[in-house]
């Protein structure tokens, strides 16, 4: 199987099945020297983790991270970085009933047409446990962005047609409520929307929005490596994501150009400053050194209770009903793994960026 690796310098392989022994990563290309432990990691893997409300599975995991390398005494060694997280609490019986059909809104079918061959226990790679390699290399990754003066920050902008109010927004819900939406009243209205989902054995999804602050301009190639391609690249590899847009996204297409052009001004500072932001913080695919705006739609959970039509191995139209511990919806448990895949690319792109000019290529060698 190929596609288990992003990135060209700063690298993040992900390998591991959700009912095997376990999920991992390795991180290649990070800086030696960087303030790093299991303990950094596992705060960010802690926010993904199944059984934390009652909006998520019940799957009961406590995905512990253990490094084997790339660190030592609280810092990286500058090689490559290897973790794993065990898989404790499989229930792979959940599954069997499955084994010889196709659950709708899966890669069931897709995965037998590509390989004569699929796992079905929970999805194999296609899981949404697979996500936890990610969510370990985007702690690494966000730790190098902290270290830089940039900040990443995810949180839910909308569930079904429940949307935030940004008048009443209030970053302090990103991490305490359960839903990470950052506007009391919409939460709720949101929770009380997924208790009638769930009471009708259905799923929900909603938007994700991810800001990021203080990323300096010109990060990003103007030909295939754009900024914002490799962001949508990355992000859409998440598998619940069915669309994303950066800046005004899709409402450009209804714009007129004198209004959707961000008028550039000399600020108080005398540095270059846009007046709006409707390109998302990215001109050209690179960085212009605004907030970079990021939004990804995430699709209800498509395992459900509800009865469904499908069909079987034998060419039978049949019905099913999903059995086993399901998530009424994944927007919540993927806000982190958004951020962190945006994390990962900047860091990539960032890197990559080093050797654009010759004056950077002398600050790293200077002429003696």
């Amino acid at each position: 199987m190929s596609g288990s690796v992003l990135g060209n310098n700063f690298t993040v392989t992900t390998w591991g099945e959700s009912h095997g022994r376990g999920i991992g990563a390795v991180v290649d290309g990070c800086p030696a020297g960087l303030v790093m432990n299991e303990e950094i990691i596992q705060q960010f893997l802690d926010r993904r983790k199944p059984g934390q409300s009652k909006y998520s599975t019940p799957r009961k995991e406590g995905d512990k991270v253990t490094v084997f390398s790339g660190i030592f005494e609280g810092r990286t060694t500058g090689t490559p970085i290897s973790l794993a997280v065990l898989n404790e609490n499989q229930r792979s019986g959940d599954y069997s009933e499955i084994a010889s059909m196709y659950r709708p809104g899966h890669a069931d079918y897709t995965f037998d047409s590509k390989y004569g061959f699929r796992d079905y226990r929970g999805g194999g790679r296609s899981s949404g446990r697979e996500t936890i390699g990610r969510v370990a290399a985007g702690a690494i990754a966000i730790s190098i962005l902290k270290e830089l003066g940039i900040t990443v920050a995810a949180y839910t902008r909308s569930i079904g047609n429940i949307s935030i109010d940004y008048s009443k927004f209030d970053e302090s819900l990103i991490k305490q409520g359960p839903l990470y939406m950052p506007d009391a009243q919409a939460s709720q209205k949101a929770e009380d929307f997924l208790v009638n989902t769930m009471k009708n054995q259905d799923s929900a999804g909603g938007v994700i929005e991810c800001v990021v602050t203080g990323m300096p301009a010109g990060v990003g190639e103007p030909v295939f490596d754009k900024l914002d391609a490799c962001l949508a690249k990355a992000v859409m590899s998440i598998g619940a994501v069915k669309g994303v847009e950066i800046g005004d996204g899709f409402d450009v297409a209804t714009a007129l150009g004198s209004t959707n052009n961000d008028a550039f001004a000399i600020d108080d500072s005398g540095r270059i400053s846009k007046k709006t932001n409707h390109s998302g913080g990215i001109l050209g695919g690179m960085s212009d050194s605004d907030k970079i705006i990021l939004r990804a739609a995430i699709k209800p959970t498509p395992s459900i209770s509800k009865t469904q039509e499908t069909v079987n191995k034998s060419g039978e139209n049949i019905t099913v009903n999903i059995k086993g511990r399901h998530d009424p919806i994944i927007v919540p448990r993927a806000v982190v793994v958004v951020e962190s895949m945006v994390a990962i690319t900047l860091v990539d792109l960032l890197f990559s960026n080093m050797h654009s000019n010759m004056d950077n290529i002398k600050k790293i060698y200077p002429v003696s």
